[in-house]
């Protein structure tokens, strides 16, 4: 049912997912403390207090702009989409050095990989849905063109490693709050947050080069701007130092368009098993 609705909505022009999107942010805005006091502190915390209003109507677009991305027509979704920075992405192939891609919650964060593989092959990083009802609906739409999905296991990350030592690319979330031993404490935005040590790694393993992306959303239906973005951070030292470079270069996509950041998400929860960081468990 869910799949045959998804795709009666993708017949829908982007425009009018949009402004049915910018009033369900408001619904849901109004109708969630939690998710409203979680959006509020987290922008906050950011310093990002002023977008409110934007991130509000953002993150309905988000959400109601998914059966367009995953349900349309391929040709009809790249009519919407424009592509900066591709050269840097195609001298790493052309010198058949792997990519590792990282890809934050902004903007239409689906569209990325999506658009990627329609030029390369690409394998990401994929942890199935929590509602069983979605898996085929997501599963269907990401396994499209030439995208693979590798599964948030130790199998998984051996898929990985093995394209980027094929000089592939691969696709990671890297703001995604990892399980216990997946991860390290490390500063974005002010505070700890439990960040993945996955990026990293993948990168010395497969002998591969960092680059992040992400897709803005334009105003009024107009489409999308992926960008690709070097990474300007290094990645020496500890685990810890790592994925602090990492977070850092996360702020830094962030601000291109700080209204289209998933604010709600619960990024600096404690996983299951995972002790608190030390400033915390001190106070």
């Amino acid at each position: 049912m869910l799949v045959f609705l998804f795709r009666i909505l993708s017949f829908l022009p982007l425009r009018m997912l949009h402004a049915l999107g910018a009033a369900l942010g408001w619904i849901v805005y109004l109708a969630s403390p939690s998710h409203r006091r979680r959006l509020r502190e987290n922008l906050e915390r950011a310093g990002y207090q002023g977008h409110l209003r934007a991130a509000i109507a953002e993150s309905g677009k988000a959400i109601a702009e998914l059966p367009f991305v995953w349900c349309a027509p391929q040709d009809r979704v790249t009519r919407h989409v424009t592509m900066e920075n591709w050269e840097l992405v195609q001298r790493q192939l052309d010198a058949g050095r792997g990519i590792v891609f990282l890809t934050p919650h902004l903007g239409c964060f689906e569209l990325t990989a999506q658009q990627v593989s329609l030029r390369v092959e690409l394998t990401v990083m994929y942890r199935p849905p929590r509602q069983s009802a979605l898996k085929p609906l997501v599963e269907g739409a990401r396994a499209r063109q030439h995208m693979h999905l590798a599964p948030a296991t130790l199998s998984g990350v051996r898929m990985l490693v093995k394209a980027l030592r094929g000089g592939q690319p691969v696709g990671v979330l890297p703001d995604q709050v990892p399980q216990e031993g997946e991860g390290v404490w490390a500063p974005f935005f002010g505070r700890d947050a439990y960040t993945m040590t996955l990026p990293a790694k993948l990168a010395q393993l497969g002998k591969a080069d960092i680059l992040t992306v992400y897709a803005e959303r334009l105003p009024r239906g107009r489409g999308f701007v992926i960008r690709f973005v070097p990474f300007d951070g290094t990645l020496e030292g500890d685990a810890a130092q790592q994925a602090a470079a990492i977070n850092r270069q996360m702020e830094k996509l962030i601000a291109f368009c700080p209204a289209q950041y998933f604010w709600s998400y619960n990024r600096y929860k404690k996983p299951q098993g995972v002790e608190a960081p030390q400033a915390e468990t001190v106070a």
